[in-house]
């Protein structure tokens, strides 16, 4: 046997992802805060104090820089800067303008998403994004961010998964409360023509405040993998999906590939994984090769040079053993896609911390364990292991 190792080219991001809502707690004035104290919505449970990381976010930057980790993609609440129409509070803007400020002075490199889901109550009851005048609000938002962003942030994420917030929305139209067992509902169209102009905006923005920031959006990548003669019925089925919002990025300085598992596609369309598969506890088959597929499709579609970081990827488990096992396949593939000559700049992983995902607390994708109770922080091994591969930038391989 034969050691060898795969290995990550320096200035190579490699951090934990987190989003606001899902962490910081008491979040009133968003649409989901609504939503899940509305007995008709049925969300299993709302997000409360959360992980209370607006209090506490200088403890969660100092486990992620102990552990070794460089980078932390965090994100501005719009509904706290903008908690009513026009409105922008000097205070919210500071405190996020001092998270970016802790993050650089411990040394973790700070990459700021502008909108991750959540929408102040106020915008959602003008029509969300197809109203009249939205994107014009939005850009006023970033605007409004500039003293958070102007100095010190390499990266800005204007819109995380914009892909998946066409989704929501026709499933919405459609009356649909679930996903389907396979697949995903059809995207609205109105939502992803609104999106991608207030991506375009965004940018437009960004890049007035500061050219030299690295600006782009995440998208959420379902690795959509044709059976033998579904070639074209899987083509039509990822493009409204996931393919017209990686074009929309051309011009961008790098497009955030976020994926976790795999979706087969045969003639009839999207087929359920095995009954003996191995699954996660969002009942997503377990698959780590997952973002090695997705940055190898962005790559075809936008170009091998567009620079691509892994904005988001993990796994919801109980069992650390099987998140390491889990980013180590997934740590795998990327490694393999550089050595292809994909131009991939970073890595970073969902979640630094267990958090509220999206109704409720039991789906724990995190590096680090949040006690409920007394918001307790403690590293689990996995958070050892993969925050001590940022010091080496090598994963060992053992081959025969």
């Amino acid at each position: 046997m034969t050691d060898t190792s795969l290995h990550f080219p320096d200035g190579f991001l490699w951090g934990a992802s987190t989003a606001a809502h899902q962490i910081e707690g008491n979040n009133v004035n968003s649409d989901w805060w609504r939503k899940e104290h509305d007995p008709a919505a049925k969300i299993p449970e709302p997000s409360l104090d959360a992980c209370d990381s607006y209090h506490r976010w200088e403890q969660d930057m100092d486990l992620l820089a102990g552990l070794g980790f460089t980078d932390y993609r965090f994100s501005v609440e719009w509904a706290r800067v903008e908690p009513v129409a026009g409105t922008f509070s000097r205070a919210e803007i500071a405190h996020y303008r001092r998270m970016v400020d802790g993050a650089l002075s411990r040394g973790l490199r700070p990459l700021v998403t502008l909108h991750h889901f959540t929408l102040p109550q106020w915008f959602e009851d003008r029509g969300g994004w197809t109203a009249d005048g939205a994107v014009d609000l939005f850009a006023r938002y970033v605007e409004n961010c500039a003293p958070i962003i102007a100095g010190g942030v390499r990266h800005v994420c204007t819109i995380n998964e914009p892909n998946m917030i066409a989704v929501m929305a026709g499933a919405a139209k459609a009356g649909d409360h679930g996903f389907p067992p396979a697949g995903l509902p059809t995207p609205d169209e109105d939502t992803t023509h609104a999106v991608i102009a207030a991506h375009h905006a965004a940018v437009k923005a960004v890049r007035a405040i500061n050219p030299g920031i690295q600006v782009g959006w995440s998208i959420a990548n379902q690795v959509y993998q044709a059976l033998p003669g579904a070639e074209d019925v899987t083509a039509a089925y990822r493009y409204p999906r996931e393919d017209v919002f990686i074009e929309a990025a051309r011009g961008d300085d790098y497009i955030g590939v976020q994926s976790y598992t795999r979706t087969k596609i045969g003639p009839d369309g999207p087929i359920p994984a095995p009954q003996d598969a191995e699954r996660t506890l969002t009942q997503w088959e377990y698959y780590p090769p997952a973002v090695g597929h997705a940055l190898r499709h962005t790559a075809d579609v936008i170009g091998r040079g567009m620079p691509l970081i892994v904005t988001e990827v993990g796994i919801a488990t109980s069992d650390d053993t099987r998140r390491v096992d889990y980013y180590t396949g997934s740590l795998a593939a990327v490694a393999a896609a550089i050595d292809d000559g994909l131009n991939i700049q970073g890595y970073l992983a969902w979640s630094a911390l267990d958090n509220y995902e999206w109704g409720s607390y039991k789906p724990t994708f995190g590096l680090i364990a949040v006690d409920p109770v007394t918001f307790e922080r403690t590293p689990k091994p996995s958070a050892v292991w993969l925050g001590n591969l940022g010091r080496v930038r090598e994963l060992p391989r053992t081959t025969t």
